[in-house]
């Protein structure tokens, strides 16, 4: 077997072009009149047809343009924060079968130019590239049939000899402007544990990765290279694994993604980039390396649990104020976390970085983290990470009567005598060096202390530690 352009997956031709084609600029305009749910689903009706319907190549060329113009729209129509709707995705998803169709009917007409194939190359990886990213911003994983399209994509890239044309697309986020560095890009996404990241990361990440993507290498395989690294194989509907993770298919399916010229670049001044990317960068790499390794052994454990969600919330729980909780099902555990699995509707309220407090059926309550997300038919996954320690209520003020703000203390006993004490306060409340009074529950005295600097952060609560006499 040879990897072969008819394996793209793209629906049959239902009927021909006459109707679909007919006024279709003049229906992509009217959408935009519409609401953004509505125009959505307008403009993903339209080019559900126009994906099933015979055309020349000029003209599906020149609709699939109409198309990548409204699909620009509709990124400009997301405001800051916003999660794509499942119809966006879609429409990620049609527009990357349209161009894989529209790349078919060049393969097999006349021999198009290099730059020509260069372009709809890059435009099908683009858009599976989108529909996967939106998926991983979701917490879903992407269908298997993606992964192989997008090996696909590259491999004929490859034998095109055109994975290095530059490729002018003004798309947001950033996509890096070769057809090798759009598909690394995406291979780079897929390794930074993107069920880690806080809401909205993703697309950010993503957008850092775009000048960095072309300076890895996917290298020939050979079997007589034992360092340890990284592998695509091109055959299968995996992204990139460590070596040893991978079932041997035959050789010239096999690639070396060599990292090294990224992770050189990466320690050197990127003066066009922001803090905040160059920091997302450094926290991903790590799991380039494949250094995330489990701490705990993890066992089966089943059992209906309740959760608290959010300082607040949790603040009032420990006071015995009857908050609201929410109904959660442990699926396995280990001494250092567990796995819970939610409904779908709670996943607003449970973003990666929240405070949690589990109220098991027996037992004392659990301080925990929420560490990553992923959605499937089941339902939401959660991975906690336990934080170990008595969790008190606790309040602050900026001055001895001035109004008051909820904490939550995490109190640890040390060997020999003595606690290590972590303050959870939300996220940018307060500043490091700022002089609080804080109050225990039961205790009628406050202590001033000036807030250190923190030793856990996520994007919804903080910690810091604290010495108390």
């Amino acid at each position: 077997m040879t990897l072969d352009a008819l394996r793209l997956e793209v629906p049959d031709i239902l009927e021909d072009s006459e109707s679909c084609s007919q006024r279709l600029v003049e229906q992509l305009a009217q959408t935009r009149q519409l609401p953004p749910e509505g125009a959505l689903q307008a403009l993903l009706s339209l080019l559900f047809r126009l994906n099933r319907s015979g055309m020349t190549l000029l003209e599906r060329q020149r609709s699939l343009q109409n198309f990548s113009d409204e699909y620009r729209v509709q990124v400009a129509r997301l405001s800051p924060g916003q999660l794509p709707s499942a119809l966006f995705v879609k429409l990620c998803g049609e527009l990357a079968i349209g161009f894989k169709r529209l790349l078919l009917q060049m393969l097999h007409g006349r021999q198009p130019s290099r730059q020509h194939l260069a372009w709809c190359l890059y435009m099908a990886q683009y858009f599976l590239s989108q529909s996967m990213l939106r998926q991983y911003q979701l917490y879903q994983e992407p269908p298997p049939g993606q992964w192989r399209d997008s090996h696909l994509l590259y491999w004929l890239g490859e034998h095109e000899h055109c994975l290095d044309e530059t490729v002018s697309a003004a798309f947001l986020p950033q996509p890096a402007c070769t057809l090798r560095g759009l598909y690394q890009q995406l291979l780079l996404l897929a390794l930074s544990n993107p069920f880690h990241l806080n809401d909205n990361e993703a697309p950010q990440l993503y957008s850092a990765l775009a000048n960095h993507a072309t300076m890895p290498r996917l290298l020939a395989w050979d079997e007589d290279d034992d360092a340890p690294g990284l592998m695509v194989d091109l055959s299968t509907a995996l992204p990139c694994q460590p070596f040893e993770h991978l079932p041997r298919s035959e050789a010239h399916y096999l690639r070396r993604f060599e990292l090294g010229p990224l992770l050189v670049a990466l320690n050197e001044p990127t003066p066009l980039q922001s803090v905040e990317e160059q920091r997302l960068l450094e926290r991903v790499r790590q799991h380039w390396l494949g250094r995330q390794q489990r701490r705990h052994e993890r066992t089966e454990q089943e059992g209906e649990c309740q959760m608290v969600v959010g300082l607040n919330a949790i603040h009032a729980q420990l006071l015995e104020q009857r908050p609201p909780h929410c109904s959660t099902r442990i699926v396995d555990g280990s001494p250092g976390g567990a796995r819970l699995l939610c409904n779908l509707d709670q996943g607003a309220q449970l973003p990666v970085g929240q405070l949690v407090l589990l109220l098991p059926a027996s037992g004392t309550p659990l301080l925990a983290l929420i560490r990553w997300r992923h959605q499937n038919s089941q339902g939401l996954h959660l991975g906690l990470r336990y934080l170990k320690g008595l969790p008190r209520p606790v309040w602050l003020r900026r001055a001895p009567s001035a109004q008051t703000h909820p904490g939550v203390m995490q109190s640890t006993p040390v060997q020999g005598g003595g606690w290590h004490h972590g303050l959870w306060l939300p996220h940018g409340q307060f500043v490091e060096g700022e002089n609080l009074w804080l109050q225990l529950h039961n205790v009628h005295n406050q202590t001033i202390l000036p807030l250190p600097p923190a030793n856990l952060t996520s994007a919804s609560v903080v910690r810091y530690p604290l010495r108390l006499a």
